[in-house]
């Protein structure tokens, strides 16, 4: 029988000589004891503990774009291959995010597989993740990969509620995928799911003898991930199999001599321990660790990668290549791209993570950062840290927050005699003379530099205009298919267009124009400012303004860019459409004068 290169001859042999058979029960085994389903799971403490054995290469592997995206919309293929280069990036030359595994089954599932393959990267080596289907091989074989994940769920849960066999049945089935993939040179990655409820020496330490049997006949290793699907696991190396995690990786060691580098740990946080238990898998004998960026996956996720690269850092002694800027750089892509914001306090990501709004704490962070910051955030994440702001904080504070907070530098950098700073800290002076006593949240703060420069937001308001003029032109087609409209009557277009404001509160200003450009229908606007436009508003010829010359020549609606109306003070932008008789003849041009801030609500609420 020819050995697999590098297995130790004696863990062949104690291997060999120690017999762990299959116990076929007729009944599922469901682990009463510690699952009584209708209480809260139950951990067993034993009086044995179990020692630490780190392997000398640990590393992470990627779930992102399989795991990760069953938690979320999908990405683009764009996006996902942007991605793989920030995982690149970030894991460094020597690979600490070794692997990353997709889906392979859709046209876009492969697109982005091939994007992703044309870079050329090193690492992360990109791997696959198939059903326990011998014909899914061709997929991996045609996409070019040389690993797999397969789905071996181990749990009576699974073999028996789930896939309704007995374990005999499904051991079998499993070994034939698994053979199926040495044949063709493919290196199996077996997903013993919901491992954490399993019988441990009645089925898993059996079906993995037959496996490393099958793996001593050739060059090709197995890897084994061991899969924590509801997140039972527990990290203390006195708690019993199977929730125990050192005990999980100390019994594949110890019992049947699995090599370190062929086990991996995934995951769930169900239970708040994800990121503890993938540590715990490092320190007792797993060199993998799989996770997802900003911990996705189903329910409450998978591991983060962030949290296990700063857990890597501190285990290692050394950034060994990382790059943890770029934990920083994916947060701003993931915000502006994907429009994903994680939770305010998350660790290391969220907008809040190493800001104070304690006073006390805000007055040590300014005499000395270290009193009340984790690490030095400004030169391992460039993320400087921060206060909260207040009626105390000035103009220049508040500067100091907006370029701190949205990374802004050089030629971007926003100075505290800037008009909008001003207005922001005459807003703030008024929220706390009307008897305000905390500092504003970083969402807050975000709100009015959105509010009050729009202009470096420009990929953003895009969307919106975008949004808007879909909701609009609904909205628009209805109004001007009305009879009054068709007819071009200008009392009864005046009674629709002041029924169109008291039932839609963003729209500021509504009017109609002739073809010359000349407003034909009265001043029509919100009650609370028609006072406002009575004595300002002087109507006029407007053929020279972009919402008349544009859907005059395209025939279609047009959406303005952001200006501060004259009347109002407020940010609007103006959406406008032609106007066209019963006989399609074009007879004006319909303008509305849409509040901004209203804007991001509508956005917000079609979200």
């Amino acid at each position: 029988m020819q050995k697999r290169k590098g297995l130790n001859i004696n863990k062949i042999m104690q291997i060999q000589e120690k017999k762990f058979p299959l116990i076929d029960v007729k009944e599922p085994n469901l682990l009463r004891e510690l699952f009584p389903y209708s209480e809260v799971p139950k951990i067993k403490v034993e009086n044995n503990v179990v020692l630490q054995l780190i392997p000398n290469d640990i590393f992470i592997t990627d779930t992102t774009f399989r795991d990760g995206q069953q938690a979320r919309p999908p990405y683009t293929p764009e996006q996902i291959a942007t991605i793989f280069s920030y995982l690149h990036k970030l894991g460094g030359p020597n690979g600490i995010i070794r692997k990353s595994e997709f889906f392979l089954y859709s046209d876009k599932d492969k697109r982005a597989l091939e994007l992703c393959q044309e870079k050329n990267y090193k690492f992360p080596i990109i791997t696959g993740w198939i059903r326990a289907n011998k014909e899914d091989f061709k997929l991996v074989k045609q996409m070019g990969l040389s690993e797999t994940g397969i789905l071996t769920s181990v749990s009576d849960y699974h073999i028996f509620l789930k896939l309704k066999k007995t374990r005999k049945d499904v051991m079998k089935e499993y070994l034939e995928v698994v053979e199926e993939a040495l044949e063709n040179g493919i290196t199996p990655r077996c997903h013993f799911e919901d491992i954490t409820r399993a019988d441990i020496y009645g089925f898993v330490l059996p079906f993995t003898q037959k496996l490393l049997r099958l793996q001593e006949q050739g060059d090709i290793p197995i890897i084994l991930r061991l899969c924590d699907t509801m997140g039972y696991g527990v990290p203390f190396p006195f708690v019993s199999l199977p929730r125990g995690v050192p005990k999980l990786f100390r019994v594949f060691v110890d019992e049947l001599g699995v090599e370190s580098k062929n086990l991996e740990w995934h995951g769930h946080n169900d239970f708040h321990k994800v990121l503890v238990n993938g540590t715990a898998a490092w320190l007792y004998g797993c060199s993998a660790v799989n996770g997802a960026l900003f911990g996705f996956g189903e329910r409450t996720g998978n591991t983060p990668i962030e949290g296990l690269i700063f857990d890597y850092i501190s285990i290692v002694g050394s950034s060994n290549g990382i790059d943890t800027t770029i934990i920083t750089e994916l947060k701003n892509y993931f915000e502006r791209e994907i429009n994903y914001h994680t939770p305010p306090n998350f660790p290391f990501v969220g907008s809040e993570f190493n800001i104070t709004r304690a006073g006390i704490h805000a007055d040590g962070l300014t005499k000395n950062e270290e009193i009340y910051n984790v690490f030095d955030t400004t030169t391992l994440l460039n993320r400087p840290p921060g206060v909260a702001i207040n009626d105390k904080s000035g103009a220049a504070g508040i500067a100091h927050w907006i370029n701190s907070y949205f990374g802004f530098k050089g030629d971007s950098v926003i100075e505290k005699h800037h008009p909008s700073i001003i207005k922001i800290y005459t807003y703030i002076k008024n929220l706390y003379e009307q008897g305000r006593i905390t500092s504003l949240s970083s969402e807050e703060m975000e709100k009015l530099v959105r509010k009050y420069f729009p202009e470096y937001f420009v990929s953003e308001f895009d969307v919106i205009k975008e949004k808007a003029k879909n909701m609009m032109k609904k909205l628009i087609n209805e109004l001007i298919s009305n009879r009054s409209f068709k007819d071009f009557h200008i009392d009864e277009m005046e009674k629709e267009l002041k029924t169109l404001l008291f039932e839609n509160s963003f729209i500021q200003f509504a009017y109609v124009v002739d073809l010359e450009g000349n407003q034909i229908t009265k001043n029509i606007t919100q009650l609370d400012e028609m006072n406002k436009y009575s004595l300002s508003w002087v109507r006029g010829n407007l053929a020279d303004r972009d919402w008349f010359i544009t859907p005059l020549k395209t025939g279609k609606l047009f959406i303005s860019n952001l200006f501060t109306s004259k009347i109002t003070g407020d940010l609007c932008v103006t959406v406008s459409n032609p106007i066209w008789k019963a006989d399609d003849e074009l007879a004006g041009i319909l303008g509305l004068d849409i509040k901004f801030e209203k804007l991001l609500e509508i956005e917000n609420s079609l979200e």
